[in-house]
């Protein structure tokens, strides 16, 4: 594709199919609450489907109820596949996922249009429970499948948050967990994901587009603090020992040692539950989430490990027992030099303006990146919005974005 030879993308016909999917299991005004195995979410891949085999690509689904639609190439090798989950939050919105499962479609609708039939394959897919909204330990649910990363013991232990299992969900859409196995792809060259920023970086650059060359590593920790249930007037401030004071110590400086660091480093304590959470009572322990990402490797250990010597200093200069449990742990995912290189000059052939960035939040990417090679383009989330019904992003943006997506999809594929 020579410079300037520019993909045109309908943004009527854009703004057109996001209205229409986020209609299915709409909420809260312009929200959408869809979770995995719903009637909702199973409407919604029945839409996207209908649109693919409209668009003439050969659709099916997985053993996880992952949905694929594919353009063979006429050239043998491993496919070039594009997509994003379909679920959201409770509620979410009508970008989040959604926006890059359509923008796969819609990316290699125009580029068969266009020029054809490529030489490697292309495939649009939409994956199932990226959110874990629904079973919150089954987070990338879809893509770990395709990675043959869910473990045996998954399809018993797996709850949802009203106690139903996923074994139960799946047969009630007609799949049977025992087969999940079968999801599992070692047929993928690359996996290229748009996605919605979800944060304000590009906003206040003044851009549309974000080539994202690492997603960061995360790690959910929950910490106890236990020390001695007293009075709160009638026991001194020097013989207490306040697991509240040891959390406040704490959780004032693990977040502000995020900030010392600079971006992207980020700390939040999103959650306190002290005992027994009486005002006139000293409590006997305190138990708070620490959710702390840095997507450079070495920066992200060294800040783990200021975090957990804060911690054990506190506790024992406050006279507090410690218990530390880490929930999640997922290693930074770095972006694909060579794919970052192809995207941004696809961005530059398509005349949109681009910064590079890593990614704060955590996607299917990291997932694929097990099998294949892996980049992802950010569009810009008005005042950074995401996870609420009130995310947005224009029409214009989204654009950019999908043209970048096919510029690059034409390089890979053409």
């Amino acid at each position: 594709m020579a410079l300037g030879d520019r993909i045109d993308i309908n943004g009527a016909e854009v703004e057109r199919l996001i209205l229409e999917l986020g209609a299915i299991g709409a909420h809260s005004g312009t929200g959408v609450w869809r979770t995995v195995y719903s009637p909702e979410w199973r409407a919604a891949n029945a839409l996207f489907s209908r649109w693919c085999r409209e668009a003439g690509l050969a659709v099916s689904s997985d053993a996880v109820g992952n949905v694929w639609a594919k353009l063979p190439g006429n050239e043998k090798g491993k496919s070039i596949v594009s997509g994003s989950h379909m679920d959201t939050q409770k509620p979410g919105g009508r970008y989040d996922g959604a926006l890059g499962v359509l923008a796969a479609l819609i990316a290699i609708r125009a580029l068969k249009e266009k020029y054809g039939c490529p030489k490697r394959t292309l495939e649009a897919v939409s994956l199932c429970e990226e959110e874990g909204s629904r079973f919150p330990t089954a987070n990338f649910w879809g893509s770990r499948a395709i990675t043959g990363c869910i473990a045996p013991s998954e399809i018993d232990s797996v709850r949802g948050f009203d106690g139903e299992s996923i074994t139960d969900a799946m047969r009630t859409v007609g799949l049977n967990p025992v087969r999940i196995p079968e999801a599992r792809r070692d047929d993928i060259d690359t996996f290229l994901e748009l996605h919605i920023e979800q944060g304000p970086v590009l906003e206040q650059a003044g851009l549309p587009v974000a080539v994202v060359d690492a997603i960061t590593g995360i790690r959910h920790t929950e910490v106890t603090l236990t020390g001695v249930q007293n009075h709160a007037g009638a026991f001194p401030m020097d013989l207490r020992n306040d697991p509240m004071a040891g959390f406040a110590e704490i959780a004032s400086g693990v977040i502000d040692h995020a900030h010392r660091m600079g971006r992207p480093a980020v700390t939040t304590i999103g959650r306190c539950s002290p005992w027994p959470n009486a005002p006139a009572v000293i409590p006997g322990s305190v138990t708070f989430t620490i959710d702390a990402r840095h997507p450079d490797p070495e920066k992200r250990r060294a800040m783990y490990a200021s975090q957990e010597e804060l911690m054990r200093e506190v506790a024992t200069r406050r006279g507090l027992q410690l218990q530390i449990h880490d929930r999640i742990d997922h290693e930074p995912c770095l972006s694909d030099p060579d794919l970052i290189n192809t995207i941004q000059r696809a961005a530059e052939a398509q005349g949109v303006k681009t910064l590079t960035m890593a990614s704060g939040a955590g996607h299917d990417s990291q997932q694929m990146a097990a099998i294949a090679k892996v980049a992802m383009i950010f569009v810009r989330s008005k005042d950074g919005r995401s996870h609420t019904p009130e995310e947005y992003s224009s029409i214009e943006d989204i654009v950019d974005g999908i043209r970048v997506l096919a510029g690059a999809l034409h390089k890979l594929a053409y």
